[in-house]
């Protein structure tokens, strides 16, 4: 015969885990997993996480992780509490395109919080290509297939896919040069032995104000002040080109929909904010801040832009 409290005890874990789920969001600190510390991705989330503990009331806490496709996994895997959240780039959705077999499923494993920043780049070139416009750099590229080059480090990465969408709607033929490393990517841009870069705004106008490198124009849409005074790829030579580096929150699928609109709600409260635009603005993106569906939106078309772009140039992750 079972002891009584033996007997008792499936009652009291019914009890405890009912009182667990009566606890109101959040009631303990949350997670937010992102890439290594000191880049662009940690900077993103750490400024975020300070702005959501507050109105949270709880400790926004950052987990740093090595390798985009590595971090994304961990989140899909996480339970859907509210607990476990995701700061990262468009590598997310991207980089499933890249691959034959992944460990998550991009649209499936997750749900979208908040779209979180948009970036241009910047189309840059070495002074000896002699552009002064991007009608100029397609007319010398077309006099001269695959003699000007570009360089990009990794394979699918922003860098890469927005020049190779560039060559594909401008009907360019631009020689790829894959770097392990961005400061010897561009080293060899600064010195000639590469002709041009679609760039990070910060990492290349120091170059542009020093006469070094000249810039032609801005990869957004609409023209932008993160780069004043360059118009866009699309008004000065390929209509319809547009290509920003975006970066989201996410959380594990099948998230609560209460919990998932208080995350947002509150991320997109603290985007909104002036601290957060002068943070972002100064680090060279524009925050976004969105609701889940149109985050969900954003990534569909993504996907089926980028998937588009990979598949006609044969990209393949290294």
């Amino acid at each position: 015969m079972r002891h009584p409290l033996m007997r008792a005890l499936p009652a009291v874990l019914a009890l405890s885990a009912q009182a667990i789920c009566a606890q109101p969001y959040p009631s303990k600190p949350i997670r937010v997993v992102t890439a290594e510390s000191g880049g662009a991705s940690d900077l993103l989330a750490r400024l975020i996480a300070n702005g959501i503990s507050g109105p949270l009331g709880q400790p926004v806490v950052i987990d740093n992780r090595m390798g985009g496709i590595l971090l994304a996994e961990v989140i899909a895997k996480a339970p859907p509490d509210g607990y476990n959240l995701l700061i990262y780039s468009g590598t997310i959705w991207v980089g499933p395109l890249l691959r034959e077999k992944m460990p998550y499923d991009p649209i499936q494993d997750f749900s979208p919080v908040t779209l979180v920043s948009r970036a241009p780049s910047i189309v840059v070139i070495h002074p000896s290509v002699g552009a002064k416009t991007i009608k100029d750099l397609i007319a010398i590229a077309k006099a001269k297939p695959g003699v000007l080059n570009y360089g990009s480090t990794s394979t699918g990465g922003a860098s890469h896919l927005a020049t190779e969408l560039f060559k594909a709607m401008a009907s360019v033929d631009i020689l790829r040069i894959p770097y392990k490393s961005s400061t010897i990517e561009t080293t060899d841009l600064l010195s000639g032995q590469t002709h041009l870069s679609f760039g990070t705004v910060n990492g290349m106008m120091p170059h542009v104000k020093l006469g070094k490198l000249k810039a032609l124009a801005v990869t957004s849409a609409q023209p932008s002040p993160l780069a004043p005074g360059l118009p866009t790829v699309a008004a000065t030579g390929v209509p319809g080109y547009e290509a920003v580096v975006l970066a989201a929150m996410m959380a594990p699928a099948k998230m609560p929909d209460a919990i998932l609109n208080r995350l947002s709600q509150e991320t997109v409260r603290f985007l909104k904010s002036a601290e957060a635009r002068d943070r972002l603005f100064a680090s060279g993106v524009d925050a976004v801040g969105s609701t889940p569906e149109e985050l969900t939106a954003t990534i569909k078309a993504e996907v089926a832009r980028w998937g588009k772009v990979i598949k006609d140039a044969g990209i393949r992750a290294n």
